[in-house]
């Protein structure tokens, strides 16, 4: 018993308990935060692969370490700032949809309550969606392709100058007409902003994901591609099949009926109702899926 109490009046005086400050909590919240959406990141990108990648490569150069390879090692010493560059180089279409990305969450307004009861008016009218809808189903009808892209936030203005200016107010007549065969405006894709039709002819970044389906052709990738770039909602009817897709937030939802589409363009109206109270918390509402049912 006495040579217990002496190992632990030896050993816990070593002992020291840091003086743990708030500022402290907060620091290790922020720096668990960031790890966390570097590791999702990560994984959600080509990143992923790229970093197994460097973990074979770090496993030789412990080997080399561990045996004394001077002539590896001396290469690796040289090659490292290099390494690092061409790591940024690759990864510079996922490190800017990253930083897009943050800039796109209103991290203010979502912890703090300054909605007020205000009315606000949507991004585009019923009108606009009906008219979205019936065009697009109208077409898969008879099999005519379409890519149609609903600007939400993120302005589409440099995609808007590769086409040609339309200007006019949104009809189901007016789309099913530009994307008419043998027409000058059908081949490219159609930019909607509010209820009108700004361009046409548009030319979109084509998506390199490598989960999409082989059998999906260019218009289909066009339309992933802008929806990871951007916040935009692509509306794509296949000219092969007649089936009716949506492309949003980089993912692809096949074969959508005319009530799933109509749903998610009303979600995207932004439309706020009157009595709307103030809120301290909001709710938070494999790149490939089929909505059949």
């Amino acid at each position: 018993m006495e040579q217990m109490k002496e190992f632990i009046s030896k050993y816990l005086t070593l002992v020291h308990m840091p003086n743990v400050r708030w500022e402290d909590i907060a620091e290790i919240i922020i720096i668990s935060f960031l790890v966390y959406q570097i590791m999702v990141w990560i994984k959600n990108t080509r990143a992923w692969a790229l970093l197994k990648g460097v973990c074979v490569i770090m496993m030789f150069i412990l080997i080399a370490a561990f045996f004394h390879m001077t002539t590896i090692l001396w290469i690796v010493e040289n090659v490292l700032g290099l390494a690092v560059t061409a790591i940024i180089v690759v990864l510079q279409p996922e490190l800017r949809r990253a930083l897009e990305s943050l800039g796109q969450k209103n991290i203010i307004t979502t912890l703090l309550p300054f909605d007020t009861a205000k009315t606000v008016v949507g991004r585009f009218s019923d009108r606009t969606v009906n008219e979205i809808v019936k065009a697009s189903f109208e077409m898969g009808k008879v099999k005519t392709g379409a890519l149609i892209v609903i600007e939400q936030n993120v302005m589409l203005a440099e995609y808007e100058r590769t086409g040609i200016l339309v200007d006019a107010i949104v009809s189901s007549q007016l789309l099913i007409n530009i994307f008419e065969h043998n027409t000058p405006l059908h081949d490219g894709a159609v930019i909607i902003k509010g209820d009108r039709v700004t361009s046409a002819t548009c030319y979109l970044p084509l998506s390199d994901n490598m989960e999409l389906s082989k059998e999906l052709g260019t218009r289909h990738r066009a339309g992933v591609g802008i929806s990871e770039s951007t916040d935009a909602l692509t509306v794509i009817v296949s000219e092969e099949t007649g089936k009716v897709s949506i492309a949003y937030d980089g993912k692809l939802y096949r074969n959508v009926t005319a009530e799933a589409l109509k749903i998610k363009l009303t979600e995207l109206q932004n439309k706020q109702g009157e009595d709307k109270k103030y809120k301290l918390w909001k709710g938070r509402s494999k790149n490939e899926k089929d909505v059949d049912e």
